[in-house]
């Protein structure tokens, strides 16, 4: 549906009523101002010849005066009649598309409280939200300064708004972050029992049909910032414990030796290494299930390309 579509319409009988009755009180609380105003300004002409006393010119005057604030108050009346009207024709707050409906025809609605009819889920733009850790907000934030000097931007106005820092996406079944948007908002905070903050990325989706669907599991990369001559190895090599991640290389004995890595970003299947090895180190990468530190193995050597 488009913003604005008509989705459902309530009964308006009893609300047209209500609206009827508010603007025949404005119409009367209208002729009774008039009426007011008429003999004031008949009082004000015998009160220059002292044909009625003070006190009587100021009774008229004061109901005049509770007839002028009267219309107000029936014009306020007819305008929230007027509102409870438009609440019959119920329309798409948003673009999207429509689930079922929850009512039919003839169904009982409102009643003091509120009642779901339907849901409109909107599709263009997406947004996905996700969880950055503290040490990639620090690189985060010096990428932002590095973008906003480079522009000439005052410390005053907001890089995310104005430097449209990329965000890459992919799904289960795609290959690396084929679709492309922007980071599109921060939280003002971190939390403090996590150590990560949440941002939120905005995509177009402009694909027919749609690719990106409410409730998709994806994949996010948020480049932030530049790693010269960074050293990758392939995903399936790193393994975990108790200890934190580890890989497994081969010495010049062709011996296994365990060694704890510290990783960097993911790009497409391979993980930036940022220490525990070197670039001449041959690591393992298949067969790690019959690998074991100190045993001795014959390696086969393979070049790993990210790709």
């Amino acid at each position: 549906v488009k913003q604005g579509d008509l989705l459902f319409i309530i009964d308006p009988d009893l609300y047209q009523a209500k609206l009827a009755a508010a603007q025949a009180e404005l119409v009367s609380a209208q002729a009774q101002l008039n009426r007011t105003q008429a003999e004031l300004n008949r009082a004000d002409q015998l009160i220059k010849k002292n044909y009625i006393s003070k006190t009587d010119h100021l009774r008229r005057k004061t109901e005049r005066d509770v007839a002028q604030a009267a219309i107000g108050l029936k014009s306020a009346g007819v305008r929230s009649a007027e509102i409870q009207l438009g609440y019959t024709r119920v329309t798409a707050p948003i673009a999207g598309r429509v689930s079922r409906n929850t009512v039919d025809i003839g169904n009982l609605v409102g009643e003091g409280e509120a009642t779901l009819l339907t849901t409109v889920t909107q599709y263009q733009p997406m947004y996905t939200y996700f969880h950055l850790n503290e040490r990639d907000l620090l690189r985060l934030m010096t990428l932002r300064g590095e973008k906003a000097q480079q522009m000439g931007h005052n410390s005053d106005k907001d890089p995310d708004q104005e430097l449209n820092i990329p965000l890459f996406l992919g799904l289960a079944d795609e290959k690396g972050y084929p679709h492309e948007g922007e980071l599109d908002f921060a939280e003002s905070t971190l939390n403090t029992n996590t150590g990560t903050i949440e941002l939120r990325g905005i995509f177009a989706n402009s694909e027919k049909p749609e690719r990106l669907v409410p409730g998709l599991f994806s994949r996010l990369r948020l480049p932030v910032g530049k790693t010269p001559d960074a050293l990758l190895i392939d995903e399936r090599a790193i393994g975990s414990d108790q200890s934190g991640r580890f890989v497994l290389v081969v010495n010049q004995e062709n011996k296994v030796e365990k060694r704890p890595v510290t990783l960097g970003q993911r790009i497409d299947g391979m993980s930036v290494i940022s220490e525990g090895i070197k670039a001449d180190d041959r690591v393992i990468i298949n067969g790690l299930q019959k690998a074991r530190p100190g045993s001795v193995v014959n390696p086969t050597t393979a070049t790993a390309t990210a790709g």
